[in-house]
């Protein structure tokens, strides 16, 4: 499947983009009509197309959407896995931008999926950024630049690592680690407790904001270097209040770990 249609994430978090139904066999993913507006520099051309494969399921998957890409990464009931990768370019003309997305690669083997492509330069670029859907119990490890990264729905070891790019996660479990240089983090915790060896993230240019429901039961540790902190619910904490917290909430369980060197925290409910 393909569309001359994409939006370009740019730095923007991969958060933004609407949570698909995955309940029916249609309409999987963001809807094309949103990914393929064009935007910024309207005098470049510019095309891009949605391509879209469907694999068997391995037990562990390695995303690179270097040098310019996000990635959304979402469990799901089903025992494949879903591929979908944006490809868009610029360049002086429309039909150059879309020779250069003609040249772009998509690799999925042995459960690595990247993209290869022709050198760029003098006004000219292209990015691949994925959604991929897959069995909630697969190890993953997600590498971008320039892009952002989500994850929903997945138990598992999971690891990721961004540049220039949010990001957010949601209701996971395992043994989660990553960090992003520039961009904000969000932490969507669900059900009541951490289910796995723990979860341990970091920014180092952006804020983080956690999400606990209420009687949740972990241990919580987060803390910022340069900048505030915001408890929008009681709590007990173990030592100084200021730039660090730690606290059991609930009947403890767990450590959830999250922390920034320049921004803010801030801890609510959902």
């Amino acid at each position: 499947m393909s569309s001359r249609c994409w939006k370009a994430l740019g730095l923007m978090a991969l958060a933004a983009v609407a949570v698909p139904s995955v309940a029916g066999a249609q309409a999987i993913g963001t809807p094309e009509g949103e990914w393929c507006q064009r935007s910024g520099d309207e005098e470049r051309g510019y095309f891009c197309e949605v391509r879209e494969t469907t694999l068997a399921a391995p037990s562990a998957v390695a995303v690179d959407a270097t040098p310019n890409g996000g990635i959304r990464a979402q469990g799901w009931d089903r025992g494949e896995m879903l591929v979908r990768t944006r490809v868009a370019a610029r360049a002086g003309t429309d039909a150059e931008a879309r020779d250069l997305v003609s040249a772009v690669r998509i690799e999925s083997d042995g459960g690595r999926i990247r993209a290869t492509g022709p050198k760029t330069g003098d006004g000219t670029s292209w990015s691949a950024s994925y959604e991929v859907f897959l069995p909630t119990r697969t190890n993953l490890s997600l590498e971008s630049r320039n892009g952002g990264i989500a994850l929903s729905d997945l138990a598992g070891t999971l690891q990721f690592e961004t540049t220039n790019g949010g990001v957010h996660l949601e209701n996971l479990a395992g043994n989660v680690r990553g960090h992003t240089t520039n961009g904000g983090l969000v932490v969507k915790l669900g059900g009541t407790s951490w289910d796995g060896e723990g979860l341990d993230v970091r920014t180092t240019n952006g804020g983080v904001r956690i999400l606990v429901p209420e009687g949740y039961s972990a241990h919580l540790e987060t803390r910022t270097t340069n900048g505030g902190m915001q408890v929008g619910f009681p709590v007990t904490v173990q030592g100084r209040f200021g730039k660090e917290i730690s606290v059991d909430l609930g009947s403890g369980g767990r450590t959830i770990r999250a922390a920034t060197i320049n921004g803010g925290v801030s801890l609510q409910r959902p």
